[in-house]
């Protein structure tokens, strides 16, 4: 009998779906209750006056595109520092000015760093934002599109295309989270001349070197194991019924929403506005593009390439209840870079830019004092909490 392609279509879906709602069982239970207590509609209303009056993903800077050695258009934005009185100028024409490159991670874009970026601001650092390739504004993957798969390799040099576009000269401090570390670390191993001559600091924020297949994302080893075997098809599959899984997420944005918080949070009084955003990054990102670039994660090792700034200051930060790159990834980091500065935040899960925005912050200053990018008497103050007893301040 001829198969029916709309049937099959739905039956992929189907069995997609069951294998990825694994992952989302214990958001699911939460999810459940509130259904009982707050109804569809207000729960859609609450939503929307989050959109409107939170501010985050609002700070904009100097706009302009590079393009990828495979022509993909990279879009980036640089906060220039604002014009000092011209007896400082003179003085810092003898040192060259640093410039911070913040690489986001997966499923996100570079509005991910607010609350860094108005620290940042705040400080006269030079620093530079970027989309990496089918994230944010930037344009999708051209070789991609071609049928080349995403490598983390092609996402360093990414990276040096966006520095020869942004920082062609001078000091470099990199700071990078999840995919974005990773980046870094392909950037060292294809360009280690660049880190060599040209970077004097970097950080690594919830990220790894390697073994990412072995984490179990907080289930049980042996579901885990189950689920890994089958995920790779199960995200091909929905990657190729886009259009379809997009209106089943629209669909399911409470679940979805429970899911993300889990994922992304390790504390229960995250301000409303900073969980709403975080779903708006990540449900921005069209499942293709999830799909395309979940497979490079699990070849990903890049030990050896954090050797590079094994001479330079480094700042190691984890969350203790990062369930994407658990606390154990940054410590491996550490034992490569015993000189490195390792914190690992307590209650505290994968978004912990947007969770702990102040003591990340304050650690990014410390580093960016000791590369002598900042003075050391500089002083960030607070730039945001994500509590709810403290209006987050953009």
């Amino acid at each position: 009998m001829a198969e029916n392609p709309a049937a099959d279509t739905w039956r992929r879906a189907g069995w997609a779906g069951a294998a990825i709602g694994v992952l989302a069982a214990g958001a699911a239970a939460g999810v459940a209750v509130e259904r009982l207590t707050v109804g569809r509609g207000m729960r859609r209303q609450a939503r929307l006056a989050l959109d409107a009056t939170a501010p985050y993903g609002s700070l904009r800077g100097t706009e302009g595109t590079t393009r990828a050695e495979d022509g993909t258009l990279l879009h980036h934005e640089v906060d220039e520092p604002p014009e000092e009185p011209a007896k400082r100028r003179r003085l810092r024409r003898r040192q060259p000015v640093a410039t911070v490159i913040l690489c986001h991670g997966y499923c996100l874009n570079q509005d991910a760093w607010h609350f860094q970026r108005a620290a940042l601001r705040a400080l006269g650092v030079r620093a530079v934002y970027w989309d990496q390739r089918s994230h944010g504004r930037s344009a999708r993957g051209l070789a991609q599109a071609d049928g080349e798969p995403v490598t983390i390799d092609q996402l360093g040099r990414d990276l040096k295309s966006v520095i020869d576009t942004t920082a062609p000269e001078g000091p470099l401090v990199l700071v990078g989270h999840s995919m974005g570390g990773m980046t870094i670390m392909a950037l060292a191993e294809q360009f280690p001349e660049l880190v060599r001559d040209r970077v004097v600091g970097a950080a690594f924020i919830g990220t790894s070197s390697g073994r990412l297949d072995e984490v179990t994302f907080g289930l049980p080893a042996a579901g885990m194991n189950a689920v890994r075997r089958v995920l790779p098809g199960v995200l091909k599959a929905l990657g190729s019924q886009a259009e379809l899984v997009e209106r089943g997420r629209r669909a399911t944005a409470d679940l979805f929403a429970g899911t993300v918080k889990r994922y992304s949070f390790g504390s229960r009084d995250v301000d409303p506005a900073v969980a709403r955003f975080a779903e708006r990054l990540i449900e921005a990102t069209p499942i293709d593009v999830v799909a395309e670039f979940y497979p490079a994660f699990q070849t990903h090792d890049k030990t050896e390439a954090l050797a590079r700034f094994a001479a330079l200051p480094v700042t190691v930060i984890g969350g203790d209840r990062d369930m994407i790159t658990p606390p154990e990834h940054s410590e491996a980091i550490k034992a490569v870079l015993p000189d490195a500065e390792l914190t690992v935040l307590e209650s505290t899960g994968h978004l912990m830019m947007l969770e702990r925005p102040d003591t990340v912050t304050a650690l990014l200053a410390e580093l960016l004092v000791r590369t002598g990018a900042v003075p050391a008497a500089a002083n960030v103050g607070a730039y945001g909490s994500t509590a709810r007893s403290t209006p987050p301040n953009g």
